[in-house]
């Protein structure tokens, strides 16, 4: 029988490559996205994907989301957070707004979802739950990237009670990720990846289709041991 997977955060070039991963092994997807048409287009023709579009960025919507589709949420074996809210600003500039902005899309949206699914998973005795993180946080943030990058630390923090469901066979990770190569960096006015690139041990930038790849394995059933870890995809930063 297929598995049912959410994946929030799925307009990212890495999220496009992971909706490709879990749909060439024949997953039924629900993937929430930007208002990107593009993305709808892409897969227009696949009966295996859904796409919901929904603001994550207040914590009343993120409850009147989980109130409203509690029944779908429990359809779902696998959930993967790729949410990447990042409104650069001035460390010095940033004020509450700005910061719960981010919190309240890149962590608490994935935290509610994710203990709806957890519930539901722990009774069907599998599921497999990954939150994602950024290498940044290992560096306190970019110049601009603050309250990004202390939004995706938080999903580093796995709560007990979805270290104590491994023995339900639901296994939950976080996902370090290191600089991709994606249209995020490629648009930052001044950045060299080249040089960038040089920063890293292995001197090499992970590609989406990397990043999916290690996604793929850590929420199918080939990962039977890996849970309540936080791991780094990063070339050895």
């Amino acid at each position: 029988m297929s598995k049912n997977i959410l994946i929030t955060g799925a307009s990212s070039d890495i999220g496009i490559e992971v909706i490709n991963k879990f749909l060439e092994n024949n997953f039924k997807i629900t993937a929430h996205i930007n208002r990107n048409k593009n993305i709808k287009k892409k897969f227009k023709n696949n009966d295996n994907i859904q796409f919901i579009t929904y603001d994550f960025s207040k914590i009343n919507k993120t409850e009147n989301f989980i109130n409203k589709n509690k029944k779908l949420l429990k359809k779902f074996d696998i959930y993967v957070n790729l949410i990447g809210l990042n409104k650069p600003m001035n460390f010095y500039k940033i004020n509450s707004k700005h910061l719960y902005e981010h919190i309240n899309s890149n962590y608490i949206s994935s935290l509610f979802i994710a203990r709806e699914i957890l519930l539901s998973t722990v009774k069907k005795k599998w599921g497999r739950i990954l939150f994602t993180s950024s290498i940044g946080t290992k560096f306190g943030g970019g110049e601009k990237t603050f309250s990004y990058s202390l939004s995706k630390y938080l999903n580093e923090f796995i709560p007990r009670h979805f270290i104590n469901a491994a023995k339900y066979n639901v296994l939950s990770n976080c996902l370090r990720i290191g600089v991709t190569d994606t249209k995020i960096h490629k648009n930052v006015r001044n950045k060299n990846m080249l040089k960038r690139a040089q920063l890293i041990p292995t001197k090499t930038i992970s590609k989406p289709i990397d990043i999916a790849e290690y996604i793929y394995f850590l929420c199918s059933n080939k990962n039977k041991q890996i849970t309540n870890k936080v791991l780094d995809i990063s070339g050895g930063e």
